[in-house]
């Protein structure tokens, strides 16, 4: 829906003596020509010649008669604000704007008004597609259409423009220049971050997707049983405590040695290792040199023997890997032979140990059953044979002399009791007492008093016994060590421990490592690290150094 144009008509003082000449109109132009012509100076469209007249021949409802649309009312009242009038309407509006000597309708009567004080009439130089009319004081008033601006005349920047344009102009040039600094800024930070993190991340992708060398990993368990009645290594505990607990130096004892230098040159020499390794179709970085020295074997014998023991179930599980899977089951199946060799033998020195012990301890009993053997026959020979029997005969007789003494006593005092004894008779019985006091004197001297060169029968019978029983302990010493002797050629004889396993190495048919997904990720994961905290202390160090 279009709006017929419609021709302005403003009041223009006239020159009276000017000649009538209408303006001629033109269909489709939004401002019509003045009336008259002929004026004493140069007027200028939309402008009127003073306040006053307009306020005293124009008013509300002329301008209401003009037929105006509400957009022309609108900006006429955006006008009068602008220029700090207070109107009570639109038509108010525009009335007050034309008293004041400004058409609103005319986007350059301001720009007329200042080129009219350099003394240059306005026209098409305002950019305006309405019509524009000038007089000039020797010749009639002529309509001009519409000019162009003739490119490039003028070069600068205008500086005719209001702090509103000036300011609106500034802050699109700062919009404009930090939307600059960031998108450079974005440029070196994706171009430092193709650098550092995604060029390494996909060249490390390449290498897990299309070069690295499949590798096929077999895994085995085993544990390590203590045979029944052994103590094993808890000592004498070892029956109370579970198997184990009771195996536990001796699993990881044995898994120290399936991860030792030891165990890869014993499998190097079975079964080729690093000649595996040193295969030509194996990608160069899992290569091993084939003149590499046994450290940098170790390294890669580390990297694809892994080991792991569980102590609350005693069972050592081990995961190797190589490029090919029957060979990863062969070198399996003797790594878990070595195991097995090396747990017998973590107790054989002990073993032999004890036998040895037990040897010395029955040569030991059997010396010291001799000497005390050799020391009884040397007593025996210097005195009696049998000091007891000698003893009791002794005792026996000093008995029975005391039986004769008290019976000789006994007679004697019978007949001192007499009031005429029997003098011989007396003296016979006083003779018989002497001569069995004397006798028992003698008898206790054999038991009591030592003779010349010889000991006292008692201390000969107490030395004899001395040795009899240092015999029977030698005796019984030497049968404790004999026994001993025999149980630990027994226990040495016998395997004291045993390695079970329990889940055998079976050949893989498809490939473990690399895991392509996971190691990309990490390296992504990696660098992005690396980078971070570079550019963290970077970003410090110069904020310190900036402070």
């Amino acid at each position: 829906m279009t709006t017929k144009p419609k021709a302005r008509k403003f009041r223009i003082r006239r020159n009276p003596n000017a000649p009538q000449d209408p303006a001629p109109t033109q269909a489709g132009n939004t401002v019509a020509a003045p009336e008259t012509v002929a004026t004493p100076e140069p007027l200028r469209e939309g402008q009127v010649s003073s306040a006053r007249e307009t306020a005293a021949s124009q008013s509300i409802e002329d301008i209401r008669k003009e037929g105006l649309t509400g957009r022309e009312l609108r900006m006429a009242r955006r006008m009068a604000q602008k220029h700090g009038l207070a109107p009570t309407s639109d038509f108010d509006a525009v009335r007050l704007l034309r008293a004041k000597g400004i058409d609103p309708f005319q986007r350059g009567s301001m720009l007329e008004l200042v080129a009219g004080e350099g003394g240059r009439g306005g026209s098409g130089g305002s950019g305006d597609n309405a019509l524009t009319t000038t007089s000039q004081p020797d010749e009639p008033k002529r309509v001009q259409l519409p000019q162009t601006v003739p490119t490039g005349q003028q070069t600068l920047p205008s500086t005719d423009l209001s702090p509103a344009d000036r300011r609106a102009d500034e802050i699109t040039r700062i919009q404009r220049d930090i939307a600059k600094r960031r998108r450079r800024k974005l440029i070196l930070l994706f171009s430092r971050l193709t650098a550092f993190v995604f060029l390494p991340t996909l060249i490390a992708g390449y290498y897990y997707y299309a070069i690295a060398t499949p590798m096929y990993s077999t895994k085995s368990e085993f544990l390590i049983l203590t045979a029944d009645g052994s103590g094993g290594s808890a000592g004498g505990l070892g029956g109370l405590l579970p198997s184990q607990f009771a195996t536990g130096q001796d699993s990881i004892a044995t898994q120290s040695y399936l991860q030792s230098k030891d165990a890869m040159l014993r499998l190097d020499q079975d079964v080729g290792f690093r000649e595996h390794f040193s295969q030509d179709w194996i990608d160069p970085i899992q290569r091993l040199s084939p003149d590499a020295s046994n450290e940098d074997a170790y390294k890669l014998y580390k990297k694809y023997v892994k080991l792991g023991y569980d102590p609350t179930e005693g069972v050592i599980r081990m995961e190797l890997s190589t490029a090919d899977p029957a060979v990863a089951a062969q070198f399996s199946e003797k790594l878990i032979d070595y195991a097995e060799e090396r747990v017998d033998e973590l107790s054989s020195e002990k073993r032999s140990d004890a036998v040895r012990t037990a040897a010395q301890s029955l040569e030991q009993a059997k010396a010291e059953r001799s000497d005390a053997q050799r020391q009884l026959v040397e007593l025996q020979e210097g005195s009696i044979l049998d000091p007891e029997g000698e003893v009791a005969n002794i005792r026996s007789l000093i008995g029975s002399a005391e039986l004769q003494l008290q019976e000789k006593q006994l007679a004697l005092n019978t007949q001192l009791s007499n009031s005429r004894p029997n003098q011989a008779r007396v003296e016979a019985l006083r003779g018989e007492v002497a001569g069995l006091e004397a006798e028992l004197r003698k008898q206790n001297a054999r038991l009591t008093e030592a003779s010349e060169g010889t000991s006292s029968l008692a201390a000969q019978a107490a030395a004899i016994q001395i040795a009899q029983a240092d015999l029977a302990t030698a005796d019984m010493v030497l049968q404790s060590a004999l026994e001993a002797k025999r149980q630990s050629e027994i226990e040495a004889n016998k395997q004291v421990r045993y390695l079970t396993v329990s889940v055998k190495p079976v050949p893989s048919q498809d490939a473990s490592y690399p895991r392509s997904f996971e190691n990309t990720v990490l390296a992504f994961l990696i660098f992005a690290g690396i980078y971070m905290m570079i550019s963290l202390t970077a970003s410090i160090l110069r904020e310190q150094v900036s402070s």
